[in-house]
């Protein structure tokens, strides 16, 4: 190819070559930056969930965290889209996550550092193998052997995340290949030259990264440019801020449809990186303006072809740090701020009903999965307390725990409808393999959860039932109930214990009392037709016992399908048929707890 000197020389087939170069490498970038951080993400299951509640108001541990997170999972947007769902549940404060947005911007330059490892000069091949470009092509061959020879799901998201980075590395290649060029035209230097207003290119610079969503390609980009000498420190300094601000528009989209607390979210970060530049830019100007043109430093930001990779990942990083020290201080003005921006509402317009589970948490599997545990593990509570309230109107009535019930149990089927659609809908995300097995533990569980507070009305309208009437059971019948219910308190126990504590050893405990209680039932019947025989009880008691014991009969056997549901988990199976087949048949352990509970539980 002729050496092209002038943009006059050129042709439009050239620039059509350029820009799709540049096109198809930024593509390249950014599909191996989602496949990096969606993968990572995977592999994380629910330690991100978990890592982001341990944020608190001390400063330097949540911007610790807020770092850590983002350079999991790669993206200072991610982490701060994941922050606003989690606002907007109501399952994190805004106070909680000023700091950690400082952190995911700090965090995020991780990405500048490893691409700035492309400008690695030298004869030595141990030190050229830092180069990303040399050594990507290796983990792309290792990361396609692990994923087509690996049966471990996680295993194989670690293959899927060295491909992804060698795309990633490769779009910059393509980058590189198509900006090149452009470093031998002087004329194409001059007309940047022309442009090189901090301000035009603070806006350019903003303007594109909020129109592809990704601080890290445009500084990717950046460095691309850097590395063919086509740009000066002095330009790359605005550039980088511009990313900066850019990157806000994902969690401003994401706002969308939010409460005002997670749209003070976005104010916080939108604001932060907003205030850093407000300062420093203007800061660097003046500075820039009273050095000499001859001064070491002025020759370093002004002279041509004196910016690198390097030196970008340098600003890219000394911005971050410099922006959340300056800020680290007025932590209270910020949330000032954003409560002036985005004002308070009337509370009754606000407040959301029920369960509220964000979709925008979908975006980030392992932590939806994790919320939806929580959600589904305080379904298990209600439930429980439901079951236990209406024992307790069984012994001794009270009008005044109806209502609450009732309550509770709107509560549980707004849970079950909400949480069993949000299941749904995350089952079809890409989760890893621990993740899908606790999804599919949930799905079997939230709808028994649901039934178990529906027999508890149902034992309520039982106790509702002898109240009105006056009706009481013989002395025989209520020592046989005593026993009963004590066994139907203790599987509860037992159940919202395995349950909420993902317990497998508490779990094969459910089983063989569900067997006592079963055998209990038919015994306290067989009675209660007995005493029926000898004119000892009512037909009318008999009633209420039959409808009593029917509802005591389905609440154990929806703890044994929670209980199945807990232990099953670990084998990825849920033929619940087949396990209880088996295990009474076959399972030492099973049969000793079983005689255990026999003899606990005995009728007089």
């Amino acid at each position: 190819m002729p050496e092209i000197t002038s943009i006059a020389q050129t042709t439009p087939a050239y620039w059509l070559s350029v820009v799709i170069g540049l096109i198809i490498g930024l593509v390249f970038f950014m599909f191996g930056m989602n496949v990096m951080s969606g993968n990572l993400e995977k592999m994380s299951g629910g330690k991100l969930e978990r890592t982001l509640k341990k944020a608190t108001t001390n400063p330097f541990v949540s911007i610790l965290l807020g770092a850590a997170i983002t350079i999991a999972v790669q993206s200072s947007s991610a982490t701060t889209v994941m922050m606003v769902g989690l606002v907007n549940s109501g399952l994190m404060t805004m106070s909680q996550t000023l700091y950690v947005i400082y952190g995911a911007n700090i965090g995020t330059t991780f990405t500048s550092w490893i691409l700035s490892m492309s400008g690695i000069e030298s004869n030595n091949i141990g030190i050229l193998m830092l180069k990303p470009e040399n050594f990507a092509p290796v983990l792309a061959l290792i990361g396609t052997v692990m994923v087509m020879m690996s049966k471990k799901d996680q295993r194989k998201s670690i293959g899927t995340i060295l491909i992804g980075f060698a795309i990633l590395i490769y779009g910059m290649e393509l980058m590189d290949m198509g900006v090149s060029p452009l470093s031998e035209l002087e004329e194409f230097k001059s007309l940047l030259t022309r442009y090189s207003n901090p301000l035009i290119l603070l806006l350019i610079s903003t303007i594109f990264t909020g129109v592809i969503q990704s601080s890290a390609a445009t500084i990717g980009i950046v460095q691309t440019f850097a590395m063919n000498g086509v740009i000066t420190n002095y330009m790359a300094i605005p550039l980088v801020m511009g990313a900066n601000i850019g990157t806000c528009v994902t969690s401003m989209l994401s706002s969308i449809g939010t409460n005002r607390n997670a749209k003070r979210v976005v104010v916080l970060h939108f604001a932060m990186n907003l205030i850093g530049t407000v300062v420093w830019l203007p800061a660097f100007m003046l500075f820039n303006s009273f050095l000499s043109d001859q001064s070491a430093i002025y020759t370093f930001l002004h002279a041509d072809e004196s910016s690198s990779a390097f030196a970008v990942a340098v600003v890219h990083s000394i911005f971050n740090v410099l922006t959340a020290a300056l800020l680290l201080p007025f932590g209270k003005q910020m949330e000032k701020l954003a409560c002036l921006v985005v004002r308070d509402k009337e509370e009754a317009t606000e407040e959301k009903k029920g369960l509220f589970l964000d979709e925008r948490l979908l975006n980030s599997p392992s932590v939806a999965v994790s919320e939806c545990n929580h959600a589904s593990i305080n379904m298990c509570g209600l439930a429980y307390h439901n079951v236990l309230m209406s024992l307790k109107l069984l012994e001794k009535f009270d009008e005044k725990k109806i209502e609450p019930m009732r309550d509770v149990e709107h509560q549980l089927d707004d849970a079950e409808d909400k949480l069993g659609t949000y299941l749904v809908q995350l089952s079809s995300r890409a989760l890893s393999e621990k993740d899908s097995q606790v999804v599919s533990k949930m799905l079997h569980a939230i709808g028994n959860f649901e039934r178990l507070g529906d027999h508890a009305l149902n034992l309520k309208d039982c106790a509702v039932e002898m109240h009105e009437k006056g009706l009481s059971f013989t002395d025989e019948a209520k020592k046989e109930l005593a026993v009963l219910t004590a066994a139907i308190r203790e599987i509860l126990e037992i159940t919202n214990r395995a349950y909420s504590e993902n317990d497998i050893t508490m779990a094969r405990q459910v089983e063989p009392l569900e067997q006592v209680i079963d055998g209990l039932i038919s015994k306290i019947r067989a009675g209660h037709v007995r005493r029926l025989r000898n004119g000892e009880c009512s037909i009318e008691m008999g009633f209420v016992l039959a409808d009593m014991l029917t509802n005591f009969e389905r609440v154990s056997d929806h703890c044994s399908n929670v209980a199945v549901a807990v232990i099953e988990v670990e084998h990825n199976t849920f033929d619940t048929h087949h396990y209880l087949q088996d295990i009474k048949r076959t399972d030492v352990d099973f049969q000793h707890a079983y005689a255990n509970y026999k003899e606990k539980y005995t009728l007089a």
